[in-house]
């Protein structure tokens, strides 16, 4: 484009060039003379021009397996704190007291503690019951503490610390804890040292010669 005076003239070889270059840049595609906006760009097809519903199927899928994984987790943590059979079975167990024989005590287990279960004498029998409650720490009766006055069933569990007491021995010939001195008597009741409750009764039943605990 040549200028002659105050006009202008194209110039045949200038628009040429002009036009050349114009093309080189409509070829790469929106001006961009180093194509990286033509690499970038994300170009939509007709298919695709919504994607909000695949978009809202990808994401409740994703809550839905989200849930059920945590329903099955708390089911499977559930399932282990309930009872499994061989626990069910140890909740209550069954013995044969008719060879104990009188003025003795046999220790059995249940659920993992020792029981006692003595075959008392009648002079026993009369010696418990006419203790008065003025004499007892943990005042209770012997008629409260047994369904059949022959027998005695209580847990072999000191109320002090948790020891074993020896059956027969101690000032009132039923159960001394060794371990502070604790004395109970042929009821299981606390008559001397620091524990401070009876031996406690486990829940059971007598009938025909067997015990059942639990």
């Amino acid at each position: 484009m040549m200028r002659l005076g105050r006009s202008f003239v194209k110039s045949p070889a200038l628009m040429r060039g002009t036009q050349a270059r114009f093309a080189s840049y409509e070829n790469v595609g929106y001006g961009s003379t180093d194509g990286l906006f033509e690499k970038d760009r994300l170009v939509k097809t007709a298919g695709q021009e919504n994607n909000r519903e695949y978009t809202y199927f990808m994401l409740g899928g994703a809550r839905l397996v989200y849930a059920s994984s945590v329903r099955l987790a708390l089911i499977k943590f559930v399932s282990t704190m309930s009872a499994s059979a061989d626990v069910l079975a140890l909740a209550s167990a069954e013995f044969n007291i008719d060879s104990i024989a009188e003025g003795t005590t046999l220790t059995v287990k249940w659920r993992g503690k020792p029981v006692f279960i003595r075959h008392r004498t009648a002079a026993e029998v009369a010696r418990e019951a006419a203790v008065p409650m003025s004499a007892l720490k943990d005042a209770q009766t012997d008629s409260d503490r047994v369904q059949n006055p022959e027998w005695l069933i209580v847990l072999g569990i000191c109320t002090h610390l948790g020891c074993v007491p020896i059956s027969g021995a101690g000032d009132y010939n039923g159960w001394f804890c060794p371990c502070h001195g604790s004395h109970y008597d042929v009821s299981g009741r606390i008559r001397k040292g620091p524990a401070p409750l009876n031996l406690e009764i486990p829940p059971y039943t007598l009938s025909d010669g067997k015990l059942v605990v639990g």
